[in-house]
């Protein structure tokens, strides 16, 4: 005989929980994977695990009014004839036209051009808007090699050769029929309305060996004016910058687990790849093992969203970072001023993630004219240049409060981490301790 406690609510089950039996639920009724947009949902030890060490008496600080630190980065000097200076080391990350709209895309151009940083272009080619408004472009060689043509490869002012990316490495990303316009359809050479999946790896190689000659390749094409990039997904952080740098890359670029503004199945966001405060140490292990620490430039993305964040991937070691879901919600995605429409859509302005559908309220991830209309990329354009003002000012007041004159003089040794995990990630002494996982002593 049971007896029930009416003092003792019902118990749920923390690994069975209510969005695990709505999941098993759903593929039972579809026999479909799911599939979205926007990164990781999971928590995760990330930036908000570290805390800066401020200046007191054994440092000393500068003050913020009539002390300069400096925010410049050059990216590509390794081989390049004509490498990158930029303003702030943040930039903007690859993101597709097709993803995105050509406002959009345009805006984010705008923002850049403004905040005197790098945009690129994402899969898919290069557009006009985005070309015409962005002072300096990365343009995003891809294992698809949509969009790909020597006349864009010398238009550009740097060439990204994506191996991976942080939400999926080792997977396509996806975009569905209803984003393939004509437009979209004409520059990736592929049919109207129908599903497109990007390709995992690159079609004409098959190991590092074979990376050093494509990259060999594009230099010939742009007569070794053009900086290389090489995109990694965060896996094995420490051999892929490694291999990366022997392969001949002048610029690193390494994505955490967080980043991911392209659709791919929700398995694969959730449970491949690492945390991008994990990724960081070890590709800055590997740099200074090859004697090309700041030589070779690391650039860090996955989900960078503040100042601070910043300021703590460049102690860490990192040259410049590079945001993209940031970027979409500056210029106006997930805005709350949609969110009748979001309501309707199913879900809510804050955890909208079905880009890949084409229907958001905002105009930005969609190919729908009435609706990418709603987008004025002038206004977005400022509004994302405001934003990465906002971004560089937080990291130099962080860097003044160490005592630092330049963002990249910031340093591990100003850091402390929270938790256990952190440490063990950052390599960052435990608050109030000297200890680390992994290190001896306490």
């Amino acid at each position: 005989m049971s007896y029930h406690n009416p003092y003792t609510p019902p118990r749920k089950s923390a690994t069975f929980d209510d969005y695990t039996l709505a999941e098993i639920r759903r593929a039972a009724a579809t026999g479909i994977y799911d599939i979205r947009g926007a990164g990781t949902k999971r928590k995760v030890p990330h930036f908000d695990d570290l805390l800066f060490l401020g200046a007191s008496i054994s440092r000393y600080p500068l003050e913020g009014y009539r002390e300069k630190c400096d925010t410049t980065v050059v990216l590509g000097s390794r081989f390049a004839k004509k490498p990158i200076t930029l303003k702030t080391p943040i930039t903007i990350a690859g993101m597709s036209f097709g993803a995105l709209s050509g406002n959009a895309k345009e805006a984010l151009g705008r923002g850049a051009t403004l905040a005197g940083t790098s945009t690129t272009t994402g899969d898919g080619g290069m557009t006009n808007e985005e070309r015409g408004h962005s002072q300096t472009l990365v343009y995003q060689y891809l294992p698809s090699r949509y969009g790909m043509n020597p006349r864009d490869l010398r238009r550009a002012d740097a060439i990204e050769v994506v191996v991976g990316q942080g939400a999926k490495p080792g997977g396509g990303g996806m975009l569905l029929g209803q984003k393939i316009s004509d437009r979209v359809a004409h520059m990736r050479n592929l049919p109207k309305g129908i599903d497109q999946r990007s390709a995992c790896r690159h079609p004409d190689w098959t190991g590092p060996d074979d990376l050093e000659i494509k990259i060999m390749e594009l230099r010939e094409i742009t007569d070794w004016e053009k900086p290389i990039y090489v995109k990694v997904g965060g896996a094995r952080p420490y051999y892929d910058t490694a291999l990366a740098v022997k392969a001949g890359a002048d610029v690193v670029v390494l994505d955490g687990m967080q980043g991911g503004t392209a659709a791919t199945q929700d398995v694969f966001i959730e449970n491949v790849g690492m945390p991008t405060l994990a990724c960081i140490r070890p590709a800055v292990q590997a740099l200074q093992d090859l004697g090309m620490h700041r030589k070779v430039q690391l650039i860090i993305s996955g989900g960078i969203r503040s100042g601070a964040d910043v300021a703590k991937a460049l102690a860490l070691g990192a040259d410049a970072v590079a945001i993209g879901t940031a970027a979409l919600v500056a210029i106006g995605d997930n805005d709350p001023k949609w969110e009748e429409e979001y309501q309707k859509l199913g879900t809510t302005a804050g955890a909208y993630d079905d880009w890949h559908e084409g229907k958001d309220p905002a105009g930005i991830t969609t190919q729908d004219p009435e609706l990418a209309n709603r987008l004025d990329p002038i206004a977005a354009g400022r509004r994302l240049a405001n934003y990465l003002k906002v971004m560089t000012l937080e990291a130099q007041t962080i860097a003044r409060a160490c005592g630092k004159n330049h963002l990249h003089n910031l340093e591990p040794e100003d850091l402390c981490a929270l938790t256990m995990e952190a440490a063990a990630m950052a390599q960052i002494p435990l608050a109030g301790t000297n200890w680390y996982p992994g290190k001896g002593g306490f």
